[in-house]
């Protein structure tokens, strides 16, 4: 019997924060946990959301990593310590940066400290509309489908887009930008005292999903093809390898000088990083034909398929399909909606304004009393929202949205596109409005699942991992009305770093393939939700309305 001890640390870098987990590797038990809250990115700095703007200092990503792994090893006996093998990391994605030639990010540097041009240009970031469409359409001139892996469409949220705004948008960092790279690939590389871009050992799940990666055409497309479009686009398409690494792989060992800031072993392996949803899912236990929705601000919804079964399907619309971007030696394909949550948090928000500016002017209560009331009632806003559209029947003649209050990811992304709300009466009421807002998040859940099928990928059944999936009963019993699918629910709070974590352990040799630290490290599943037939019969007529709303707003905007 095998008697060793084994940990492993998986690292999730999110929207808000970047979360930790220490696993046991054999069973699966975690021994500590941590989280640390971007301290700029809290305050709003380098953002405008009136403009899709939405930026993250690299500082807030090291001080991340300087105080959410101590803070959790803190809490650890020596032994557990003394035995961590290996870590893998999480990002959000594609969110990328402009570095030096030593892979430093621009912002780092003292002339671009507060130059949102030179940070992190996070996921959600629509800057670059207009480069999206203009990369769009260079590509209809080349013998060579670049676009065939990625559903046929290039989107404003991904890697090439972002870096062709920076290098008409700003002189400055245009001059000094040697590289651009995904955060999932720097912190690696940051973490293993990386000091050479050209050594830096870039994830196939960002390159492929988002970097227009692909091993039919040799790496990236050619630099013809970029210097079409800018001839500094060319310049930084040299500067990318050819070669991509799976997860399973790994970038490194722990640097001296990092190993001292977080009290570990310059024996402790790294392992090359990959996007948060995709972790996520493996952290869910993803299976073949299972649509696995990581439900957090946004949706990424993925599907793995054995290559086998995937000769000549090339599905349209979608975030691209890539060999071994979720799981080494399967196919893994994305596809998601821009905004999800991020719906339900604009609603409470839009309910908190008087709230907020309201009462910390008001002569009945205190300053302090009424800090704390906004805190108390923004925190139940939502839950009761829940409790409350949870109890309203299904008419097919109430009010109806559209989810694309971020543009649409999938199907057929299109960034410009605006949400919108129909059927509004004197009579619409908070909760009817909510219940019409989850009812459109699920509608587009339902939309991408169809376009899985019309193109030939069957799906079993759904998964639901994350935050929204955890809390909220009523949009996961929703989303199997909506759907007519089941859905089962993951039981982990933190599917994402807990899918770094089995990475880690699949990094550390504790595993043969990822697929087998998934069955012994899985936490499994809470509770399944079945679908309503009548309730799925109401809503097949809520979604044709839904379908016709879209193509009208579709025209509009």
């Amino acid at each position: 019997m095998n008697n060793r001890k084994d940990y492993v640390i998986g690292i999730d870098f999110g929207t808000n924060s970047v979360r930790s987990v220490l696993v046991d590797a054999r069973s699966g038990e975690e021994k500590g946990g941590s989280e640390f809250f971007y301290p700029r990115w809290k305050e709003g700095m380098y953002c405008d959301a009136s403009e899709n703007r939405f930026r993250q200092h690299p500082l807030d990503h090291i001080e991340g990593l300087e105080n959410v792994i101590p803070a959790m090893l803190r809490e650890t006996e020596p032994e557990v310590r003394n035995n961590i093998r290996a870590i893998s990391i999480d990002t959000t994605g594609s969110t990328p940066v402009a570095v030096d030639r030593r892979g430093t990010p621009l912002a780092l540097h003292l002339e671009f400290r507060d130059n949102p041009n030179a940070m992190f240009f996070l996921w959600k970031d629509h800057s670059a509309v207009k480069e999206a469409e203009a990369i769009n359409r260079i590509a209809e001139s080349f013998d060579i489908d670049f676009l065939k892996y990625v559903g046929g469409i290039y989107s404003s949220e991904w890697f090439w887009a972002k870096l062709m705004y920076v290098l008409r948008k700003d002189e400055k960092v245009k001059k000094a930008c040697h590289s651009w790279v995904e955060h999932c690939d720097w912190i690696p590389f940051l973490l293993t005292g990386g000091k050479d871009v050209s050594e830096m050992k870039r994830s196939v799940c960002a390159a492929g999903h988002k970097a227009l990666w692909a091993e039919d055409y040799g790496g990236y497309p050619a630099e013809e093809f970029f210097s079409a479009l800018d001839p500094a686009l060319g310049a930084i398409r040299r500067s990318l390898p050819a070669r991509t690494y799976a997860s399973d792989n790994t970038a490194g060992k722990l640097s001296p000088e990092w190993a001292g800031k977080l009290g570990l072993s310059t024996e402790v392996l790294i392992g090359v990083g990959a996007l948060d949803a995709h972790m996520g899912a493996v952290g869910g236990q993803i299976e073949p034909y299972y649509v696995s929705k990581v439900m957090g601000t946004s949706t990424c919804d993925m599907v793995v398929v054995p290559a086998k079964d995937m000769d000549n399907i090339l599905v349209k619309g979608i975030c691209g399909q890539v060999q071994g971007s979720i799981i080494p030696g399967m196919l893994g394909l994305e596809a998601g909606q821009s905004a999800f949550g991020d719906i339900y948090a604009w609603f409470r928000n839009l309910l908190s304004w008087p709230l907020e500016n309201l009462l910390s002017a008001s002569e009945v209560i205190d300053r302090e009393t009424s800090e704390k009331l906004v805190h108390e009632i923004r925190g139940r806003i939502l839950l009761q929202l829940n409790k409350e559209a949870a109890g309203l029947s299904i008419d097919e003649n109430t009010e109806i949205a559209v989810d694309w209050w971020n543009g649409r990811r999938t199907p057929d992304a299109d960034q410009l596109l605006k949400g919108a709300l129909q059927n509004l009466t004197l009579g619409s009421t908070a909760p009817r409005v909510y219940r019409s807002l989850a009812e459109a998040t699920c509608f587009g859940s339902r939309r991408i699942i169809e376009r899985f099928i019309e193109e030939g990928i069957p799906v079993k059944g759904l998964i639901g991992v994350g935050g929204v999936a955890r809390k909220s009963p009523f949009i996961e019993q929703m989303m199997a009305d909506v759907t007519g699918m089941p859905i089962k629910v993951h039981r982990s709070e933190q599917t994402c770093a807990l899918g770094a974590s089995m990475f880690a352990a699949t990094v550390a040799g504790i595993y043969p393939k990822v697929e087998d630290a998934m069955e012994n490290m899985g936490k499994g599943f809470e509770k399944e939700f079945f679908p309503d037939k009548e309730k799925h019969r109401m809503y097949n007529i809520r979604y044709e309305s839904y379908g016709q709303f879209c193509s009208f707003i579709e025209q509009k905007t």
